[in-house]
């Protein structure tokens, strides 16, 4: 049986593609450009081109596949319900859904759909990390309007739930709440990021205004930034509390910050 993975050069999708070869799993992977994303997959990985955001172009990408892994991204709520519909008349009957940080058209298009599901709700990426990489190569600082804690999860642990729930039983309907095993403010990340790459890292506080600002600087809506950046100024208790579920699920510990850190320690390292 194969799966299809969207998203598949993504933070998240990379590494769900990884888990599923590592398992033995045919794995067709979805990119927009196949020939760059050639080599950053193993060979036996089939890179088709197309985006889950045009669903109508997909028909033979879907064909033969029994498993699709789904990351909800910008564009998708309006379209997503015509991918899952697409997906299951072709043979789709396990589904895995990244959520977009709420339920949205897509999730609950899944959630209808009759055939297997599992949602995984991961709270925040230790990849957002990487956002703060300019300004430490080059400054040494990092910006931020607040300084709250995060049980901040690794990219390559929700892919190792999304393979379980792909190909393991038991999980269909349910929902995953994903997280790493500590919860830390920006000032205890940066305490770990300067110990790993030996250089003082100074915290700087900044207005809502200004970081509602900077995202929409590089392309982000003003109301999706304005969503960003209130998620951080009130966050859930689901997404500043340790949830131990990667361990249930996977039967081994979620993966550290300080693990995280070690694999992108070079992306802070530069000039300055």
């Amino acid at each position: 049986m194969t799966t299809l993975v969207t998203g598949a050069t993504g933070n998240t999708g990379r590494h769900v593609v990884a888990e599923l070869v590592r398992r033995g799993e045919r794995v067709r992977a979805l990119t927009r450009n196949p020939a760059a994303a050639a080599g950053r997959f193993p060979a036996e990985v089939e890179l088709v081109a197309g985006t889950h955001t045009a669903p109508e172009k997909l028909n033979a990408v879907l064909d033969g596949v029994s498993r699709l892994h789904i990351t909800v991204t910008a564009g998708l709520a309006e379209v997503g319900p015509e991918l899952v519909q697409r997906a299951i008349a072709a043979g789709v009957r396990r589904f895995t859904v990244l959520w977009g940080g709420w339920v949205g058209p897509v999730e609950q298009a899944v959630a209808d759909s009759g055939v297997e599901w599992t949602r995984l709700e991961a709270q925040e990426f230790m990849s957002n990390t990487l956002t703060w990489a300019e300004s430490i190569r080059a400054e040494g600082v990092v910006r931020e309007p607040y300084d709250f804690p995060s049980a901040l999860v690794h990219e390559a642990d929700i892919a190792a739930v999304a393979a379980v729930a792909l190909l393991d039983d038991g999980h269909a309907g349910r929902s995953y709440n994903l997280t790493g095993p500590e919860s830390l403010t920006p000032r205890e990340r940066i305490a770990i990021l300067s110990r790993a790459i030996r250089r003082d890292i100074a915290f700087e506080p900044i207005t809502r205004e200004q970081a509602v600002h900077r995202l929409m600087a590089i392309g982000v809506s003003q109301a999706d930034a304005e969503y960003v950046v209130g998620w951080y100024a009130a966050p859930s208790d689901s997404s500043t509390t340790v949830d131990e579920t990667v361990e249930r699920v996977t039967g081994r510990p979620a993966r550290t910050f300080t693990q995280w850190v070690d694999e992108h320690a070079e992306r802070f390292l530069g000039r300055g």
